[in-house]
């Protein structure tokens, strides 16, 4: 009966607080260690899913938060009548995985990186709250940095950037030969 309380505690947690919680702040509100409130945690993750509920828990770098089911969309667009839809063009993609991948990177780096302007494609993903405002480089101007944020790991089912996908050396070699010869290419016309 005793964990059942404190499950029910996380769930009024995580249900009034809406973004995601730090599990330390969720073990010390109801006066357990970590690892044991990991353990109700994913409890009740398991639960959730057993019983086909609606929502459930995911789990956001170290962070948990209440969640729609996927297979729950239509019934939500029947309620919501136009839900916020966002399209990650090759542009917006490209940006961002720049900024994943090199975090926290400046918009110079990124136009570098590109090789054209940026401005759009970081607003755009600033206004998608896929990326956000990391802090300011310690240099002339003070550019600010930009880093990704918690939505990201949402939309890309990722606890955390850890499970970003790695390339192994022979295709990172692979693509500088394909670009140095684009290049060449290029210096040839």
């Amino acid at each position: 009966m005793e964990i059942e309380k404190y499950q029910a505690a996380i769930e009024a947690i995580l249900f009034t607080m809406g973004n995601s919680v730090e599990i330390e702040k969720i073990a010390e509100a109801i006066g357990h260690d970590e690892e044991t409130t990991r353990r109700l945690i994913y409890n009740m993750m398991d639960r959730y899913e057993e019983e086909d509920r609606g929502i459930r828990i995911i789990e956001l770098e170290n962070s948990y938060q209440f969640c729609t089911k996927k297979e729950m969309y239509e019934y939500l667009i029947r309620v919501a009548k136009q839900p916020r839809r966002y399209t990650l063009t090759d542009v917006l993609l490209e940006t961002l995985s720049i900024v994943a991948y090199r975090q926290p990177v400046t918009k110079l780096e990124i136009e570098k990186i590109r090789g054209v302007k940026s401005d759009h494609a970081v607003n755009k993903l600033v206004e998608y709250g896929l990326i956000e405002e990391a802090g300011r480089l310690d240099a002339p101007g003070r550019p600010i940095l930009f880093g990704t944020t918690e939505e990201f790991l949402r939309r890309f089912s990722l606890q955390s950037l850890d499970e970003l996908p790695t390339l192994d050396q022979e295709q990172i070699e692979h693509f500088k030969e394909e670009a140095e010869d684009e290049a060449q290419l290029k210096l040839d016309i």
